[in-house]
């Protein structure tokens, strides 16, 4: 995941890829780079809005939860799990970027769509990270696997 930060931000300082934080910092850098939103596929949350966060999961579509006893991203989150169709299915995660990778595993095992919102990310793991399908690739997610190639 460290080169695919690097080619999405050539400036981004690698002390933050080696922290904690490294899975969130990597995720969040692939969807701003495909031009989507960050906040449809990662909730976070502070303990203490334990149950407001609750109630708006209940109504979230397919997300990574991440609950932070403060802002800080530099601290390891005291949660993280998935939602899908209002349900926790997976908690107590290790990272952020392994909450994203299960929730791109659970969409591909069970064959469901992928998020209309998160297309481009979702495709980017199957298609680069994963190796699966790659043959045929929307030309946003061929420019990414170019550059990553490239970078490498």
């Amino acid at each position: 995941m460290k080169n695919v930060v690097l080619v999405l931000h050539p400036r981004i300082d690698v002390r933050v890829l080696m922290s904690k934080s490294e899975g969130s910092v990597s995720s969040k850098a692939l969807i701003i780079y495909l031009g989507e939103r960050v906040e449809d596929l990662l909730k976070e949350y502070m303990v203490s809005q334990k149950d407001q966060a609750e109630q708006e999961l209940e109504s979230t579509i397919m997300a990574v939860f991440v609950f932070r006893e403060n802002s800080s991203l530099l601290q390891q989150p005291q949660g993280i799990g998935i939602i899908i169709d209002g349900v926790e299915v997976l908690n107590e995660l290790p990272s952020v970027a392994a909450g994203v990778v299960m929730l791109f595993g659970l969409c591909y095992a069970l064959n469901m769509e992928y998020p209309q919102g998160l297309r481009f990310t979702f495709e980017a793991l199957q298609k680069i990270l994963m190796e699966l399908g790659s043959n045929k690739m929307s030309s946003k997610i061929r420019k990414l696997s170019g550059e990553l190639k490239t970078a490498q």
